[in-house]
């Protein structure tokens, strides 16, 4: 990964104090961003889509093959802790 952003608690989930793990899929397009994301059912109380908009502003690494960037797939877990 070269960029991160962390995600943010929708407020329904702070409150509930809802923690845990939302699984994307999607490929790497050769410019390093996700695409066609997907995901798995999840949390719930608006995560999904918090990791989602995070998730859009990550840069990967792009695949290669030989030696050129490709498109690749991926899945991404993205974690929601209170501290």
């Amino acid at each position: 990964m070269l960029f991160k952003v962390e995600p943010e608690f929708s407020e329904d989930a702070r409150k509930a104090k809802l923690q845990g793990v939302v699984i994307l899929y999607g490929e790497v397009d050769i410019n390093g961003r996700l695409r066609n994301i997907q995901m798995t059912p999840g949390l719930g109380l608006g995560l999904e889509e918090k990791a989602i908009e995070a998730v859009k502003q990550w840069r990967f690494r792009p695949g290669t093959r030989d030696g050129k960037p490709v498109m690749a797939p991926a899945s991404i877990e993205v974690n929601f802790h209170l501290l």
